[in-house]
C-alpha cells in the first residue's frame, strides 16, 4: 500500500489552499474594501469564509480544471445574499476571479497569498438584527 497523500476529487489543490487577501475589484469602491476588517477569501474546503466591504459570507468551495469555483451566501450589511464566484491562479502567484451577487452586481477581483487571520471572521448577521440594533 502506497503512504503518499492522493488528492480526492473534492479536495482545494495546494495551489489554491489556504487564505487570499483581496486587494482590488473592478467594480466598487478599493478604498471601501476593508470597511469591515480586512478582506479576505479562504479557499480550504472546509468553514471557508468571504469578508470585503460590507459582506461576510460563508463559502463553499468546489474544484474545477480550471481553478476553484464558489457559491456563498451571507450578509451585505445586514440584508441577506447570496452568490458564486471563481478563481484561477495567474503565473505571478495572485488570484483572479469573478463574484456574482444574485439578482445583483458582478465584479472581478484580485487577490494576493495571506495568512489566516488571528481573529475568526464573524458569522454574517441575521436580517433581524439589524432591527434590535436600533433600539
Amino acid at each position: 500500500m502506497k503512504s503518499d497523500h492522493m488528492m480526492t476529487d473534492n479536495e482545494i489543490s495546494q495551489g489554491y489552499y489556504g487564505w487570499w487577501r483581496i486587494i482590488e475589484t473592478s467594480q466598487w469602491d478599493n478604498s471601501d474594501l476593508d470597511i469591515i476588517g480586512t478582506a479576505l477569501l479562504s479557499l480550504t474546503g472546509s468553514d471557508d469564509r468571504l469578508r470585503m466591504f460590507v459582506l461576510l459570507a460563508h463559502v463553499n468551495c468546489i474544484p474545477t480544471k480550471a481553478g476553484v469555483s464558489f457559491t456563498w451566501h451571507g450578509a451585505w450589511e445586514y440584508d441577506p445574499v447570496s452568490g458564486t464566484g471563481s478563481v484561477k491562479l495567474r503565473k505571478d502567484g495572485r488570484l483572479t476571479g469573478k463574484i456574482k451577487i444574485k439578482n445583483g452586481d458582478q465584479s472581478t477581483f484580485i487577490a494576493e497569498r495571506a495568512n489566516e487571520p488571528v481573529e475568526h471572521i464573524p458569522d454574517p448577521p441575521n436580517y433581524r438584527d439589524k432591527w434590535r440594533r436600533r433600539r
